[in-house]
């Protein structure tokens, strides 16, 4: 029986890893180094084929970038910290902001807002169709025109 497709959000420094770091590396990477509890069982929940906002944290730069898909899911590595693997699907047509999602009345109770610290966070539907409004869809989300990636040209 197949399962429901789960949306997640996972935050980054990009002085650590940034967008730009996982589309140039292929757009498949490991995504590790998450130490909190919380964290890792939501990373040992997500499922191939989740979609996951990818989301730059730190003092400048809080907001979403882009989506990645899960590869492959929760596994040790050798030195017995867990990862899953992640792979670039698109970056948002227009990045959204923290402060634009907490003055949004569509993202209220958003764990992101409850759990500021919190590095793996679970996305409702709804919320996930909201923030992807407000940026107005995702690279490789179905709704691209077939140019290079503008939505639209001016004559």
């Amino acid at each position: 029986m197949a399962k429901h497709k789960q949306f997640w959000l996972l935050k980054t420094e990009p002085g650590e890893w940034s967008w730009e770091d996982q589309a140039s590396n292929g757009g498949r990477s490991k995504w590790d180094g998450v130490k909190n509890r919380q964290a890792q069982k939501n990373l040992k929940a997500m499922r191939i084929g989740d979609l996951c906002f990818f989301y730059h944290s730190g003092n400048h730069a809080r907001r979403v970038v882009g989506v990645v898909t899960l590869k492959r899911e929760w596994y040790e590595e050798a030195n017995g910290e867990g990862a899953v693997d992640v792979e670039a699907v698109g970056e948002m047509r227009r990045p959204v902001d923290l402060k634009e999602m907490k003055g949004d009345q569509g993202l209220k109770g958003f764990a992101l807002f409850r759990q500021p610290r919190l590095s793996v966070v679970p996305v409702p539907e709804e919320v996930w169709e909201r923030v992807c409004e407000l940026g107005g869809g995702f690279q490789g989300d179905g709704k691209d025109t077939g140019d290079d990636g503008d939505d639209h040209e001016e004559d």
